[in-house]
């Protein structure tokens, strides 16, 4: 026996062949009981501990004769394909502008099948949080697919997603906000998210028509899920909504802004003012804190902030489709009378 062969054939009783390591005598089943295809699965894997680069080649070609695409597939292809899959909006536009991150770009050429762990390790430490999301997400959408015949890294060694902290933004620091700004669409929409808690991009696609004036309620469909959200509007609301345009957009230049263009420019509007750690995203934890301070049912306020809860499928299992109150007529209630004053 060769002195580099690492297995020998072993066969126990009942005639299945085993391949045992000579070192640690474990043995591991080949699963069949004829001698001659036992003595082929036992020169394969001596062969594979020999020549374990040459291995990989030989399996690449018999990948390549199944499917001719399969070792020419790389990181750049998998991106297009998934952004292929996304609908115009948003989210497709989000997937194009991660696929130009600057820490992804050696990686976008480099074939999947020769890829190494290591280096999609050495991706995640030169980019972000996002080049984490991103890169995890076309790994296992080629992992799916069965682009990759197997996980380059195990899913639980991933990095963990580290996001940063979010704060909400406090009412002296949005009263800041009002008074510095000039524009008075800008001024609006500021406000629009303060009292409605709403996405940035369902505030800004806002219509006119929206909103019923007569029962104070409006209705919008989030653009991120496609849900339907309704609720009812206090005074403040209706106040705002007597200086907005009363057909079509309520914010005319706004709604043709690119989303990641609106955040960049209140970020720039916010550090003018020292106010730091938040984004148009904070007017959501803003909302949701005060609804909370207001005693706002937190069923109500998920709903309103299109986070999942057992009161949305109760709700669409009735067929119901929920209006729900103003978190202005909570807070209302919690403020003291003059006679209690």
């Amino acid at each position: 026996m060769s002195m580099k062969e690492k297995f020998r054939l072993f066969v126990r009783r009942g005639g299945m062949f085993y391949a045992e390591d000579i070192e640690s005598r474990k043995q591991t089943s080949l699963g069949t009981k004829n001698r001659k295809e036992a003595l082929r699965l036992l020169h394969a894997k001596n062969e594979s501990h020999r020549t374990p680069s040459l291995n990989l080649q030989m399996g690449q070609v018999y990948l390549s004769a199944s499917d001719p695409f399969y070792v020419k597939r790389d990181w750049q292809w998998v991106f297009a394909e998934a952004i292929k899959s996304k609908a115009d909006g948003p989210t497709r536009r989000r997937w194009e502008i991660a696929v130009k991150d600057k820490a992804l770009a050696g990686l976008l050429a480099k074939p999947l099948m020769s890829t190494k762990p290591e280096e999609l390790m050495a991706v995640m430490q030169a980019g972000t949080v996002s080049t984490n999301v991103y890169l995890r997400r076309v790994h296992n959408l080629a992992l799916d697919m069965a682009w990759l015949p197997r996980a380059i890294i195990p899913r639980r060694h991933w990095p963990k997603i580290k996001h940063k902290d979010t704060r909400a933004i406090t009412l002296e620091e949005h009263r800041q906000i009002l008074a510095a700004e000039k524009n008075p669409e800008r001024w609006a929409f500021y406000q629009m998210c303060w009292l409605l808690g709403g996405g940035q991009t369902d505030m800004a696609s806002l219509q006119a028509d929206s909103f019923d004036r007569e029962n104070k309620t409006v209705t919008f469909w989030r653009r991120k899920t496609g849900e339907r959200c309704q609720m009812r509007y206090g005074s403040d609301v209706a106040h705002l909504l007597a200086e907005l345009p009363q057909e079509g957009p309520l914010f005319p230049y706004l709604i043709e802004v690119r989303e990641a263009d609106r955040a960049t420019e209140f970020r720039q509007r916010c550090a003018g003012l020292g106010i730091n750690g938040v984004s148009l995203h904070s007017y959501r934890y803003s909302w949701a804190e005060r609804a909370k301070a207001a005693g706002f049912p937190e069923r109500y306020a998920q709903l309103a902030l299109g986070h999942g809860s057992k009161a949305i499928s109760r709700a669409y299992a009735r067929h119901a489709e929920p209006c729900l109150p103003s978190l202005q007529e909570f807070e209302d209630a919690k403020k003291p009378t003059s006679a209690s004053a």
